[in-house]
């Protein structure tokens, strides 16, 4: 059957962000003698980092590049081809991904600082598909099978890295597919070039990419079930789409990096909620083993770069639609098809149920770093697309520094899908180390404690990143970690940033230590 959501999902909105016309201050105590806010996390919430293994793997300082480096990708096809570097409409950097941190090498010296000088209990990180499996899987069925074409080198390299965090204290938490794909499932140099002539297709090949890759999920489920029962199927499956075959441009890029191809980005985007619970379905199937002993063999969740939307006058009617239309279609198309089953195939606001889809959801990752301001129009700017794109592109804001809005998707998670939540990432780029970051993270973690406070069932915090990175298409031009790294070091030594000291201060102590929050202030709208 056909659901209308649209009005649905206005009220979830302003639910979610704890609008209400009988809010009241009053009261005779002062601020100065009010009593301190409580500002603590609940036992066994996880405080850590998040790494993506493309991002930070390759540039290992002494090992040899057919060690470290992974040629088998899409992006490192894509990053270093001469059809897409030297392409406008690719919007590379140009630098190779040898500049990386070497994470592959360095990733014990990486967890010593991830668990000891950050106090933390948890890292995420991802495994490359490309790595495990180089070649083709077409042709093979079951664990066994597909453990013989297995690359050893790589299984045993995530068997260490695994072991590794769990000796130090570290839970885990898994990422299947964090964008890259391998190149026998995805050629984004040829599809860049000629979208209607490449081959393989990636994402567009959707019943091959859907099959394979669910294979792959359960063949690492249960390759890694002793060591790993916290796992995320897809980071970002929105970014996959908007940036790779509908709006790429210098603030993002994916592989193929085309634009305006309608149908394409439509398909790709029911590839990619397919994949999802096809990948959960493999997964709570493979992995049987309680590695934390906590009576739950797999908890399985999407991660998503969920944003709240604002009018840019909330006065006028035609911004308050277009704040709400843009809303629902970066967030709520995709999440509710994976979480409830109501799939919206054609981006209209009107969904149909489908079981296969339901359900498939333990919890929900959030990754949040801004909220984005638009300004209404009359008409859709891509009607072919959606007819409620109705906004001014030359209007939009972004990168609005907003701590509260992690709180306001917390609350949408909790109020629309009754599921737990983890901030899988978020964080500021602080090259200068002028104290962007400490206060980005200590305001951020503020207004999780108080979602958690008003009910939200948040399970963790991980920050993105552990150390300066390869940021796709920017390369190392975008320095986000808690390390600095320089790219031009061949040792690739790690250096502390100020926000070092100030999570391992919060994760020790859990909870907002009161001289933070005072250094910090996050104040309560």
């Amino acid at each position: 059957m056909k659901i209308p959501m649209k009005t649905r999902f206005a009220a979830a909105l302003l639910l979610a962000c704890g609008c209400s016309d009988s809010d009241s201050s009053a009261g005779s105590e002062s601020e100065s003698e009010a009593e301190p806010e409580s500002l603590a996390f609940p036992e066994g919430f996880l405080f850590g980092t998040s790494v993506a293994g493309f991002q930070v793997d390759m540039g290992c300082p002494t090992l040899a590049a057919s060690v470290c480096e992974d040629p088998n990708s899409d992006w490192y096809a894509f990053a270093t081809a001469k059809e897409t570097v030297g392409s406008a409409n690719a919007h590379l950097s140009g630098q190779h991904p040898s500049v990386g941190p070497g994470h592959w090498e360095l990733y014990e010296q990486d967890l010593d600082r991830a668990a000891g000088e950050l106090s933390g209990n948890s890292f995420r990180t991802s495994i490359e598909w490309s790595r495990v499996f180089p070649t083709a899987t077409d042709d093979l069925d079951g664990y066994d099978a597909l453990s013989e074409a297995a690359d050893d080198d790589a299984i045993a390299h995530y068997h260490a890295l695994f072991q590794a965090a769990l000796d130090r204290g570290l839970t885990l938490l898994v990422t299947l597919n964090h964008y890259s794909l391998p190149l026998w499932i995805h050629d984004g140099v040829s599809c860049h070039v000629d979208l209607d002539t490449c081959s393989p297709r990636g994402w567009l090949d959707r019943e091959r990419t859907v099959r394979e890759i669910a294979k792959y999920a359960g063949f690492a489920a249960r390759e890694f079930a002793a060591e790993v029962d916290l796992w995320a199927t897809l980071n970002e499956p929105f970014a996959v789409m908007l940036p790779g075959y509908l709006m790429p441009s210098a603030e993002r890029t994916n592989p193929p990096a085309v634009s305006l191809r309608i149908d394409e980005a439509k398909e790709v985007t029911l590839a990619l909620i397919e994949a999802h619970a096809r990948m959960y379905d493999a997964v709570k199937e493979a992995d049987v083993e309680d590695a934390d002993g906590d009576g739950d063999d797999a908890r399985v969740g999407v991660v998503y770069p969920m944003v709240p939307v604002r009018p840019l006058d909330p006065d006028d009617p035609l911004d308050v639609q277009a704040a709400e239309n843009v809303f629902y279609l970066y967030n709520m198309v995709y999440l509710n098809a994976v979480a409830k089953g109501e799939l919206d195939d054609d981006f209209d606001g009107v969904a149909e149920h489908r079981d296969d889809l339901a359900g498939r959801m333990d919890y929900m990752g959030i990754n949040y770093y801004t909220r984005i301001t638009v300004e209404g129009t009359s008409a859709s700017i891509l009607p072919d697309f959606s007819p409620l794109l109705t906004f001014n592109p030359t209007t939009l804001q972004l990168w609005e520094d907003y701590p509260r809005g992690v709180y306001e998707m917390a609350m949408l998670v909790k109020d629309a899908f009754s599921l737990p939540s983890i901030v899988t990432e978020n964080g500021a780029a602080d090259p200068d180390d002028d104290g962007t970051a400490p206060s980005y993270l200590a305001r951020h973690l503020t207004w999780i404690a108080r979602a958690i406070r008003d009910g939200a069932d948040m399970r963790g915090y991980f920050y993105w990143t552990l150390m300066d990175n390869y940021e796709w298409n920017h390369g190392m031009n975008i320095r986000m970690g808690l390390y600095a790294v320089d790219k031009d070091d061949p040792t690739k030594m790690r250096i502390a940033r100020q926000a070092v000291d100030v999570y391992a201060r919060i994760a020790r102590a859990g909870a907002i230590p009161p001289e933070i929050a005072a250094t910090y202030p996050a104040p309560e709208e």
